[in-house]
């Protein structure tokens, strides 16, 4: 098999699996709680863990990679990644859960930039665009389908099941990488920046637990306030050191490239939205309109066909239109089907399918473009840093997107919080437009595929 495709398929089943347990746990928490027999509200730790541990981990994941070689390193945060999902599914009390979540979220945190890495490096910019089929099934469509299984599972079977079903796949892939990824090394003496590191693990997982904190107990919370301010005086230290020192851990430089910088921005912008509807909605379709788990699941269904219909249509539209005008359409719509969800009433499941088909296919269309045109322009040998500063800016706007939403909704109760939080995210979507129109089209930097070393 050619090393590319071989590449290919491990990158769909990690990350795959990786943005699936992002959302698949959240309507599974009430169940949770009632097997366990504690409040609904320390369900959050779960979440909470998983989280902190993915932000401490990402910054250290570029160094690993470049240093130890990228299919050793991926493979073994894989390994870690389905070996905490089956501790998951058997854990018999709360704190043995949050800390199987703990571990996979270590796993996951290395595990993703170090994928989009090995994905990047196997193929040259001008190649990339036909990437988008791989790049949105994990990425966009995974977050989609979570809550749907979540459902299922729950509903049906049991909670567990929604991180039992990790292990038979995982162990799959793993096999399948061992046999047929090629290893690559980009610098066996590359220096670890212990000060960096140091910097850049509390002040991500403080800003994570901060923006959870704010999602359960609201912008009162003084969990929010202490961890938030310590978070931020740790990033504030970390630009600083980062941009003086010679091998950082945080190659900060790489935002100089107006490409990767603004792509960047516009994805951080986009998934914020994204993930703030996907919370919001979830929670007003049932506390708000009366539907259940099951069937809230299945009109969120429609968006995951939306990300795979535009997967089909990228290529082409890049091809006609070029990034700039494919990125502002995109985020344009998705402000428009954002806003569109308040329109949604009690018992109308065609109208909001409809519109959950909408939001996929406008934010499907924005972020494979987006993950595309970022790179365009860093080199080979700069990837891994790229990877890592990208995918820490999608899990903190991630975060925030769902944090904003809660804070909404804690601050105005009722049907008119929920269409509140619905604007706030139109509003990320339509800022993405604004900085989408400035975007240049630039020819990408021709280099060498590297598979190998």
């Amino acid at each position: 098999m050619s090393p590319q495709v071989a590449v290919c398929v491990c990158y769909v089943a990690a990350m795959f699996m990786n943005g699936m347990d992002a959302t698949i746990v959240n309507v599974a928490l009430p169940a949770i709680a009632d097997e366990f027999a504690v409040p609904a509200s320390t369900t959050s730790a779960v979440n909470v863990g998983y989280l902190v541990s993915l932000a401490v981990c990402i910054p250290v994941s570029g160094w690993l990679g470049d240093r130890f070689g990228t299919k050793r390193v991926f493979l073994g945060a894989f390994g870690m990644f389905v070996l905490a999902s089956a501790l998951c599914g058997l854990a018999t009390d709360l704190t043995q859960l949050t800390l199987a979540r703990v571990l996979q979220g270590a796993g996951g945190g290395v595990m993703s930039p170090v994928a989009l890495t090995m994905l990047f490096r196997a193929y040259p910019p001008e190649q990339r665009i036909r990437l988008s089929r791989v790049l949105l099934l994990p990425t966009a469509v995974a977050p989609a389908l979570g809550p749907v299984l979540g459902g299922f599972f729950v509903e049906n079977f049991t909670w567990r099941w929604g991180f039992y079903v990790n292990v038979p796949v995982g162990v799959l892939a793993l096999v399948f990488g061992a046999l047929l990824l090629v290893e690559h090394v980009e610098a066996r003496e590359k220096r670890f920046d212990a000060l960096g590191f140091a910097l850049a693990a509390p002040g991500l997982g403080l800003v994570m637990y901060a923006l959870e904190s704010v999602a359960q107990a609201g912008p009162g919370s003084p969990h929010f306030w202490a961890s938030g301010i310590a978070g931020l005086v740790c990033l504030g230290l970390l630009v600083r050191t980062q941009l003086r020192a010679r091998e950082p851990m945080l190659d900060l430089r790489l935002f100089g490239d107006a490409s990767f910088r603004r792509a960047s921005g516009i994805l951080f912008l986009c998934v914020a939205g994204f993930l703030g509807t996907l919370y919001g909605f979830t929670l007003m379709f049932q506390e708000g309109l009366g539907a259940s788990a099951w069937e809230t699941g299945l009109v969120t269904l429609p968006k995951a066909i939306g990300l795979m219909i535009a997967s089909q249509l990228i290529g082409w539209a890049h091809r006609r239109f070029g990034p700039r005008r494919v990125i502002a359409t995109a985020m344009f719509g998705a402000a428009v089907s954002f806003a569109l969800l308040n329109a949604i009433s009690a018992g109308d499941f065609w109208f909001a399918a409809f519109v959950q088909l909408l939001t996929g296919f406008f934010v499907g269309a924005a972020s494979a473009e987006l993950q595309v045109i970022a790179f365009t322009t860093i080199s080979a040998s700069a990837t891994g840093g790229a990877s890592t500063l990208f995918n820490v800016q999608r899990q903190v706007g991630s975060a925030l997107g769902v944090a904003l939403t809660a804070c909404v909704l804690a601050g105005a109760p009722g049907l008119g919080g929920y269409h509140l939080a619905m604007l706030v995210s139109a509003g990320f979507a339509l800022v993405g437009m604004l900085l989408a129109v400035r975007i240049k089209e630039i020819a990408p930097v021709r280099q060498p595929v590297a598979v190998g070393r």
